[in-house]
């Protein structure tokens, strides 16, 4: 992969502080495992093997001072009632269900960093306390990154379509892909646009592996890409799509279905749903899916994909000062869990905030995402922070 041959010119490239020799330092934390430490080693600037070696040993030494200077704090888990609690998520009640539950209780602050200047109200549910609980947090903006997950530029114009007459991507119909527009229009694009400048970074993740058109078109861990290229890859992206054929079979008019188990033999031939070539056409999921032009992509935003294993997006994120998370996109049930920017993956190693009216969950069945949404959030809210944007507020000047 293009992408691999290229690692060690990585953060000649990168933004403000995220420079090869600061990478290397962060690689002797004690926050480094093994692997992702021998990984960053041999993407760093080092000529040969036997430099590898010399710089392990160091590397060894101060990983173990490292830890043993870690400071513990004890944290009061005191739990206050709230009296009269007012709904959560009830900012965006189009876009997500508010959240209701009765049972409140206020905690103390969770991350409470010297000179924080951003600033995260949460809340997560816990069976055991009987309820939910909030608490506020105050981070560094500078070591706060955005990323937002699968911003899939589909029936958006740029000419990667949904197929015809039966296909299925994203939100998986037309009309439900427009809708999720409009909420990255309405809702995502405006919260993104006002942390710029002051957090550390701002990324997004696709699908795929980082293709010749896309390299050319976003910044990535690899490489930037000037003014020129950005525009020879927006040419070659309209050519690209615009030359597939949107076009799969019909819906099957007659199914063989057995006298023993006639609903196993329907479902079989006829499942809920279907992205396969039949209908999507050969090709589809192997096209360069484009971010969505509903979300303003800044010349130093990073996308990243979702071939990237996800344990080298997180050694690349934390190695360059980024403790904390806001996470949004699309979908909450799904990419938004489990790809290589879920949350299931980031809370492994970082303070990790689902900004819960900044995602939509797929909504089957159902003409408006509110109850799913609504309902997946709650479900995360088990093992992950939930909080929204009017609850996310900066203190300071920007960058």
């Amino acid at each position: 992969m293009q992408a691999r041959t290229e690692r060690s010119k990585c953060f000649n490239i990168l933004p403000g502080r995220w420079k090869p020799l600061k990478r290397l330092a962060c690689a002797t934390s004690f926050r480094v495992h093994r692997a992702e430490a021998a990984v960053l080693i041999g993407d760093s600037i080092l000529a040969n093997e036997s430099a590898v070696l010399v710089a392990l040993v160091p590397l060894l030494l101060i990983q173990s001072v490292g830890s043993a200077q870690e400071q513990v704090r004890t944290y009061e888990n005191k739990l206050t009632p709230i009296p009269h609690a007012k709904p959560l998520l009830a900012d965006h009640p189009q876009w997500v269900e508010p959240i209701r539950e009765t049972n409140r209780w206020e905690a103390p602050a969770l991350v409470n960093e010297p000179g924080a200047d951003l600033h995260v109200r949460a809340w997560r549910w816990s069976y055991n306390a009987r309820g939910i609980i909030e608490m506020p947090n105050h981070l560094r903006a500078r070591e706060t990154a955005l990323i937002m997950v699968h911003p899939w530029g589909i029936d958006d114009g740029q000419g990667w379509d949904t197929p015809e007459p039966a296909g299925v991507a994203d939100f998986c119909t037309p009309t439900k892909n427009h809708l999720a527009a409009r909420h990255t229009r309405e809702a995502i694009d405006p919260f993104l646009k006002s942390l710029r400048g002051k957090v550390g970074a701002v990324l997004y993740s696709l699908p795929g592996v980082c293709d010749p058109i896309r390299r050319k078109l976003y910044r990535s861990f690899t490489h930037n890409p000037d003014a020129d290229e950005r525009r020879q890859g927006a040419m070659e992206l309209d050519a690209k799509l615009r030359g597939f054929k949107y076009r799969g079979e019909a819906l099957p008019a007659n199914l063989s279905l057995s006298e023993a188990k006639p609903v196993v033999d329907y479902f079989k031939q006829f499942p809920g749903l279907d992205s396969s070539a039949r209908f999507n056409n050969a090709g589809f999921w192997e096209l360069p899916i484009p971010v969505t032009r509903e979300v303003t992509v800044y010349p130093d935003d990073i996308v990243v994909y979702d071939t990237d294993a996800s344990g080298k997006l997180r050694a690349v994120v934390r190695q360059n000062g980024i403790r904390h998370v806001l996470l949004n996109g699309y979908a909450t049930d799904m990419c938004s869990a489990r790809t290589c920017a879920g949350y299931e993956n980031l809370s492994k190693d970082f303070n990790t905030f689902l900004v819960g009216d900044a995602t939509l969950a797929t909504f089957p069945a159902h003409n408006t995402p509110r109850i799913a949404t609504s309902a997946h959030i709650a479900f995360a809210s088990l093992n992950q922070l939930i909080t929204q944007i009017s609850w996310i507020s900066y203190e300071g000047s920007a960058k």
